[in-house]
């Protein structure tokens, strides 16, 4: 049981710990209470899940707020505040995070061209940043299940849309998997099932009933 040596970043087509980048967009109180595509308790844990597979695998993130300073929105959820306020927030007025120089900057400064991108709504604050991320020639993945929109049919149709222009739509623990990619890299185990681990309250059936009341 020999492994193949870590291959090289620059030519692997699988995302990896060094040759991705996480971004995160809006994911603010109104936002996250907006959300109708699945239970609330889902999205918040499938997020964070996300977010702490990121810092695990220590992959640059660019993290965007809306509104924040103009004081018409909050800050970030409690829940991810947890995971990334060590890390700076590049707050802006554009729905489209892409229109807005302090972001872009960032997502270029970071020197990678596989995104791994999440934000609420899928149909706007998600998509318009993927189709321009995507004309620049990134490479743009989406973890569908940690993502929302305002119903299911506007969250599956901005799925469809930046799918056709060329996203790779995949899962959290699809990501989870594709980055650790070998049980003997040891160091990152620990982390990868902390994201299973760290929400023993939550239960998807009690959920989703509660979202139907």
């Amino acid at each position: 049981m020999t492994s193949e040596a870590i291959r090289n970043p620059h030519t692997d087509p699988l995302l990896s710990p060094e040759n991705s980048a996480l971004i995160v967009i809006d994911y603010q109180p109104i936002q996250v209470s907006s959300i109708r595509s699945m239970p609330r308790e889902e999205l918040v844990f499938n997020i964070v899940g996300v977010a702490k597979a990121a810092v695990n695998y220590k992959l640059p993130i660019v993290h965007s707020t809306v509104n924040v300073a103009t004081g018409r929105n909050k800050p970030p959820i409690r829940e991810l505040q947890d995971v990334l306020g060590h890390l700076p927030t590049y707050d802006r007025t554009s729905i489209n995070s892409w229109e807005d120089t302090g972001f872009k900057q960032a997502v270029r400064a970071i020197g990678r061209r596989k995104l791994i991108m999440t934000a609420l709504w899928t149909e706007a604050c998600l998509t318009f940043p993927a189709l321009d991320a995507l004309q620049e020639d990134y490479e743009v993945y989406v973890p569908v299940d940690a993502v929302g929109g305002t119903s299911l049919a506007a969250h599956e149709a901005a799925l469809r849309r930046i799918e056709q222009a060329g996203a790779r739509l995949i899962s959290r623990v699809q990501m989870y998997c594709e980055l650790q990619r070998d049980w003997a890299r040891e160091a990152t185990v620990p982390g990868f099932m902390d994201v299973f681990e760290s929400f023993d309250g939550f239960n998807p059936e009690k959920a989703a009933a509660g979202a139907k009341g």
